[in-house]
Parts: C-alpha cells; sequence; structure tokens
C-alpha cells in the first residue's frame, strides 16, 4: 500500500479506523486529549473513528491485550486501518517495526497523526529561534 495516499486520493467505501494508544504516564485529562486528537484527525481527514484501544502498562509486549484487540478489529469488514498519535504510542523502538508489520499485514493501514519529521531544520541552541523575525535594531 502506498503511505502517501489518504481517503481523499483514494476510493474507499467506508473508512472506518481504529486508534491505538499507550498511555502510561498522565491523567484521564491527557487520555481524553489524546482522543480527541485522533477524533480531530478522523474528523478533518473524513475518516469514522469506531473505538480507541489503550494499553497503561509500562512494560510493553508486542502482543498486549490492548494491541490484540486493536488487530482483532482491524479484520473487521470495511477497516481501513489504524490511527496513532505519533509512532511512539506503538512502544519503544524494538517493538514499533514489529507492530508496524502487523497492522499491515492484516492488509490495512497505518495512519500517524504526527509523523516523524526529518531533522534537517534544527533550532539553534542559543539566539532567535527559526520561526521568528528580525525586527530591526533595538
Amino acid at each position: 500500500m502506498d503511505d502517501d495516499l489518504i481517503t481523499e486520493r483514494r476510493s474507499v467505501a467506508c473508512p472506518q479506523v481504529f486508534g491505538y494508544l499507550r498511555h502510561v504516564t498522565g491523567g484521564p485529562t491527557r487520555h481524553a486529549a489524546l482522543v480527541g486528537c485522533l477524533t480531530e484527525y478522523c474528523r478533518q481527514h473524513e475518516l469514522t473513528l469506531c473505538g480507541v484501544f489503550t494499553d497503561r502498562e509500562a512494560t510493553v509486549a508486542v502482543r498486549s491485550p490492548a494491541f490484540v484487540g486493536l488487530l482483532d478489529a482491524l479484520e473487521l469488514p470495511d477497516t481501513y486501518g489504524a490511527v496513532v498519535p505519533a509512532l511512539s504510542h506503538l512502544g519503544p523502538k524494538r517493538v514499533v517495526s514489529e507492530r508496524q508489520r502487523q497492522i499491515t499485514a492484516i492488509d490495512t493501514r497505518l495512519i500517524v497523526v504526527r509523523p516523524i519529521r526529518p531533522k534537517t531544520a534544527r533550532a539553534p541552541l542559543f539566539g532567535v529561534s527559526p520561526g521568528l523575525q528580525h525586527q530591526g535594531d533595538t
């Protein structure tokens, strides 16, 4: 599957997605904000968020209960894919690639709201932030 295609460029009968969160720290307010992030993203991209699976354990097994639930949901008919706020929600680096493989093996998409950006434009350690412009002498 082409990772650049979203429903706007690809014919999808029922773009149903399921969210997945790894929420170990923070309280209910943080969890609600993460769910809100997924909900808003899906609304903007005309996806139907059918549910959100959340892992709350600090230790990460590749097949945790919430992740297995996500995989089961992804096998439902007319499921388009899984949506996560960032790849870090799939777990530590050693687990991420295996979980990505399992999601795509079901022939569904993994949609990342905040994909990893290349580290080409870095902010300077000292001085003006890159987004600010010099306004003249003071």
